[in-house]
């Protein structure tokens, strides 16, 4: 960890962000453990996948 990192921390302390982006920010956390979360118990969809197993094109 660098001074930059310690130096941002002590503006956070003094200064803490707004309930309203806190909220914000957590909001988005979980989301994404949601989305994973799917992925992980449920399985993802071929048809959302970037490469599908069965659908490759051959030249």
């Amino acid at each position: 960890m660098n001074q930059r990192w310690l130096f941002k921390m002590a503006r956070w302390a003094q200064n803490p962000p707004s309930e309203k982006r806190v909220i914000f920010v957590v909001s988005i956390l979980a989301v994404c453990l949601c989305v994973v979360a799917i992925e992980m118990f449920i399985g993802w969809p071929e048809w959302l996948s970037l490469d599908p197993k069965g659908t490759r094109w051959k030249p």
